[in-house]
């Protein structure tokens, strides 16, 4: 068994929505699940025939007198609920798309979505800000439902739970947080028992082949409820194309900071005259005539020296967004020259102290320490893990 327990780094305070949907689900579960589930339904209502007409269909049986008492004797108001409010492929409604993410089939069910959610939400509610999660929690839980619906199109039983959007919560943590660790208790009895921490991308990688992929191969096809592999698969894969998206998007940033100058004086032929400029330490006109070109035009415009001089002459400035964007740019370019290194404390001290992003920053700082940087380098890499440290909900270990 592998039970994740916890993250790290993880920012300070109230993940609002992480906790308003944790709320949400748990209040479902107590005020409609549980008093429903221990309702039993009159057999002549027609919803009952319909819903046992549904499963029949599903097993593949025809529909006989005893099938239907087996199955009516088994069922719950709750069972009904879920039929009419779960998203059902083959009769699909827009409601009952966001209705189905705060329905759950049990306990565990419950218990399981909410401690992902619990433990990988905030850090994403943090990069995101709380108005842009919950669009994306919300809007990736639909493409996984959608996703799942390609291949159980004719399905008349409902799909229900939170898995779909917290997959999708899952892909942008991936996508964003390599660097993190996750604490995860190990029992594999009576050989192994302990708690561990294992970068994240491993745990998420185990949770997306081993949990998911693999199962959905063998299932896809059938014609059986269960666990819907499907719409885990397409919330990791919507969370991680949004993710990759936004970060392309941080590329593409055309700091204001520093005017809009004719973008003839600021072509690529003028290679030349922007070193020129920035060993005259005329920096001022080099980032006017730079940030002026078109984001594909700066492709190592820059020699990887001139590109750091430039990045630390802005965020020695202030130009803080100009100066990350200009890191970002070059760790683009030269992601493993010995620039990068420094490159990366830049982004990471400016994800640290100007942007308030501590686990964004953190990401950088580690991955520094892992290309052979100068004493210079390391040290500032080491105060700004220390100042990470000091910052998060739970103490990190030691690196």
């Amino acid at each position: 068994m592998f039970l994740p327990l916890g993250d790290e780094p993880n920012p300070r305070g109230v993940p609002v929505v992480t906790y308003g949907l944790i709320l949400a689900n748990c209040a479902a579960y107590l005020f409609v699940t549980l008093p429903l589930s221990f309702m039993r339904p009159e057999v002549s209502d027609p919803a009952v025939l319909e819903y046992v007409r549904a499963v029949l269909e599903t097993m593949s049986r025809p529909l006989s007198q005893r099938g239907f008492q087996a199955i009516a004797n088994g069922l719950t108001e709750y069972d009904l609920f879920v039929f009419q409010w779960g998203f059902r492929p083959a009769a699909p409604q827009v409601l009952d798309l966001f209705t189905a993410m705060f329905l759950h089939g049990g306990l565990l069910h419950l218990g399981g979505n909410m401690l992902f959610l619990w433990i990988f939400g905030d850090n994403v509610e943090h990069r995101l800000g709380r108005v842009r999660f919950l669009a994306a929690y919300l809007g990736t839980g639909v493409a996984a439902t959608l996703f799942h619906t390609l291949f159980a199109s004719q399905s008349l039983l409902p799909l229900l739970g939170a898995s779909g959007a917290i997959s999708g919560v899952l892909g942008f943590y991936f996508i964003w947080f390599p660097r993190n660790r996750v604490r995860v208790f190990v029992m594999l009895f009576p050989f192994f028992m302990r708690v561990i921490h294992a970068p994240a991308r491993w745990v998420l990688g185990f949770y997306l082949i081993v949990d998911n992929v693999l199962p959905f191969l063998v299932s896809v096809g059938t014609r059986g409820g269960g666990v819907a592999y499907g719409a885990h698969l397409g919330g990791f894969l919507g969370g991680l194309a949004v993710g990759w998206a936004i970060n392309r998007r941080t590329l593409l940033v055309r700091p204001t900071d520093f005017g809009t100058p004719d973008l003839s004086s600021a072509s690529p032929s003028h290679e030349g005259s922007l070193a020129a400029l920035i060993e005259e330490g005329d920096y001022e006109k080099a980032a006017t005539r730079y940030f002026a070109l078109p984001t594909g035009e700066t492709r190592r415009l820059l020699s990887e020296r001139h590109s750091l001089l430039l990045g630390n002459w802005m965020a020695a400035k202030g130009h803080a967004r100009a100066a990350l964007v200009l890191f970002q740019r070059h760790l683009r370019d030269y992601p493993v020259g010995p620039g990068a290194a420094d490159a990366h404390v830049g982004a990471g001290l400016l994800q640290l102290r100007a942007f308030s992003q501590p686990t964004a920053a953190y990401q950088h700082l580690v991955e520094a320490l892992g290309l052979d940087p100068s004493p210079k380098t390391e040290a500032l890499a080491q105060q700004g893990l220390a100042q990470i440290a000091a910052l998060q909900k739970f103490q990190l270990n030691s690196l």
